[in-house]
């Protein structure tokens, strides 16, 4: 059986853990951090970064997008990323930019964990116009339509819908819903899918790392 390496707070992981469920993927999670001691994320990525994949034949997946993109390649269950070449570019630039978004998120955390006197207000601010454009180009993008790509659910509205998640737990001083009604209609109806539902962070998650 596969075994996913990962944290509930990781949108990257959550990412993954959606995918698999959408395609009906068995897979036994294994919970882990990069914050915790020494760092055991190296034992299966180089990077010290998660999540990772481990294969049956112990094969090591890492990056969120390899990985999803090798799920949806073993598995026939309703392809989430299109096969012709301009709809799967155009599926993984939302991909793109829904990570993007995520990684800014997660460097202004990290910089505000540091000690006050060495958090630098000029590389936070820098990060968010990162977070406030990349969230503005998601509502121009979506537009009136009711998936973010094409005509069906796909990876364009996971990867989204991890990412606006991402920032209801990181960056709360950011109202997207009321900036972006668009938006805000996308998340309610993701939310009722049972991938979502059942891979949303813990209650107590905005205290973790």
């Amino acid at each position: 059986m596969l075994k996913l390496i990962a944290s509930k707070t990781s949108p990257y992981a959550r990412k993954v853990r959606i995918v698999l469920a959408e395609k009906k993927v068995e897979c036994q999670m294994t919970e882990a951090s990069a914050f915790d001691a020494g760092n055991p994320m190296h034992a299966w990525n180089p990077l010290g970064k998660l999540p990772v994949l481990i294969l049956d034949d112990g094969t090591h997946l890492f990056d969120s997008r390899v990985i999803v993109e090798y799920i949806d390649l073993v598995s026939p269950v309703s392809r989430l990323i299109p096969e012709p070449a301009r709809q799967r570019i155009a599926v993984k630039k939302w991909e793109a930019l829904a990570d993007g978004v995520n990684d800014a998120a997660a460097a202004i955390v990290l910089e505000r964990r540091r000690p006050a006197n060495l958090q630098s207000d000029e590389w936070i601010a820098r990060q968010r116009r990162k977070v406030d454009e990349g969230v503005r180009e998601f509502s121009r993008e979506l537009g009136e339509r009711a998936w973010c790509y094409g005509e069906s659910f796909s990876l364009a509205d996971i990867a989204t819908g991890c990412a606006l998640g991402y920032l209801d737990l990181r960056v709360r001083d950011l109202d997207w819903r009321d900036l972006y009604p668009n938006l805000a209609k996308l998340a309610e109806k993701l939310g009722k899918r049972a991938s979502f539902a059942d891979t949303a962070p813990p209650a107590n998650a905005s205290s973790q790392k």
